[in-house]
């Protein structure tokens, strides 16, 4: 493949994803007017979040062990076709149980469109470009976080709910247009569904998809609250907290993408480093938000380390699922997710007991129990690549 053809694959893909991003968060923004509308409380209005988000957990490996056998070219394609006939539902329905119809549905295609996404990624770089190609795919989803989802919330106080969702649809066509022009066409995987629940089972495989789960969810015990932390505990005004929150996905948006290049020179030093850099800081994060300067400055810091683990630990399930890694890259997804949602629960619990402030230590803790599985999963020395997924050098 050329580097034009592989630039375009890596477009396609991260805009994409993209669009399946901002589905995920837009409708949180969204749940007065869908309890309005669809004659329902704003609590049962939630259960969309909910209901998405188990569907990443659940459906997206099991999605990806049905599908190990296709094309991936025409996988890939028709996971996208999914995701939009869910948006589709999901902006027609005409009561909240289609509604949560549309959203499962489109929640199927989720962690599974993801995961052969990164690895698709990797198979159309050189194999030293390896993190870069998966930062590059991955910047779609802080992208969404940064834009997708507040223009997303904004149309739809504007025009309505559906229309962000109609919005979607159209955009998940494009998407799918986009992919069936530059995608390489690929044989179907010649692994058996054996082969994927063995590289699921080893242990480096599970202990990296437990950091991932682990770490995550010490950046979301903090970040779920940290407009009230900003404006209860640092004094900020609900404007200043928008800005703040703005320059935190900005942050996360180069954080990864400088993650993504150090993976490809260091994995080791970068798996570390951040860890490292999000345990300290989330310690620091009690002490730093009762002075305004010094709550800008950890809120900056934590938005570039919050996804800079996603290049580097993905990195590090695809060098140990070898041949049969999309089932290992599926569930990885998905523990993102139920670090997000354990972070959240962990930081309501403190917020419930009157320790907003403090949400950082817990935060601290989970960021160190991911830093020490690390040692635990990191290779030991220099391994060379075997082929394009496994690009990454592996330095102490």
């Amino acid at each position: 493949m050329t580097v034009n053809n592989g630039f375009a694959t890596l477009a396609a893909l991260c805009a994409s994803v993209f669009v399946v991003g901002t589905s995920e968060y837009l409708i949180a923004g969204l749940l007065p007017q869908v309890g309005e509308d669809l004659n329902v409380s704003v609590g049962t209005a939630g259960q969309a979040v909910t209901a998405y988000a188990l569907g990443v957990v659940v459906g997206g490996p099991l999605m990806a062990l049905l599908t190990s056998r296709l094309p991936r070219k025409g996988l890939t394609i028709g996971l996208m076709l999914l995701f939009a006939a869910g948006s589709a539902i999901s902006a027609t329905a005409p009561s909240f149980g289609l509604l949560m119809v549309g959203r499962v549905v489109s929640s199927l295609s989720h962690a599974a469109f993801l995961a052969l996404a990164l690895v698709t990624a990797t198979r159309v770089v050189p194999a030293e470009k390896t993190g870069s190609a998966i930062a590059t795919v991955a910047s779609g989803f802080t992208v969404a976080t940064l834009l997708g989802v507040p223009l997303g919330a904004l149309l739809g106080q504007g025009a309505g709910w559906r229309a962000p969702f109609t919005v979607l649809t159209v955009l998940s066509l494009v998407g799918t247009v986009l992919l069936a022009a530059v995608l390489p066409r690929q044989e179907a995987p010649s692994t058996r569904l054996r082969d994927e629940f063995r590289v699921v089972a080893r242990r480096p495989v599970m202990l990296a998809i437990a950091t991932t789960a682990v770490g995550f969810a010490g950046v979301a015990t903090v970040f779920t609250y940290i407009a009230p932390l900003l404006t209860r505990v640092s004094g900020f005004s609900a404007t200043a907290v928008s800005g703040l929150l703005l320059a935190y996905g900005a942050g996360g948006f180069l954080g990864n993408l400088a993650a993504g290049k150090l993976t490809d020179r260091a994995m080791n030093a970068t798996v570390r480093g951040i860890f490292g850099g999000l345990t300290g800081t989330l310690l620091l994060v009690p002490f730093a938000v009762v002075r305004q300067p010094t709550a800008v400055a950890a809120v900056l810091l934590l938005g570039l380390l919050a996804t800079a683990t996603i290049a580097p630990l993905q990195g590090l399930i695809l060098h140990h699922a070898g041949a049969a890694p999309n089932l290992a890259v599926s569930v990885n997804v998905g523990a993102f997710n139920l670090g997000a949602a354990a972070g959240s629960v962990i930081g309501g619990a403190l917020v419930a007991a009157g320790a907003l402030r403090w949400t950082g230590l817990a935060g601290a803790v989970l960021s160190l129990i991911g830093l020490t599985l690390t040692g635990l999963v990191l290779p030991r020395k220099r391994t060379p690549a075997k082929d394009a997924g496994h690009g990454a050098s592996f330095t102490t």
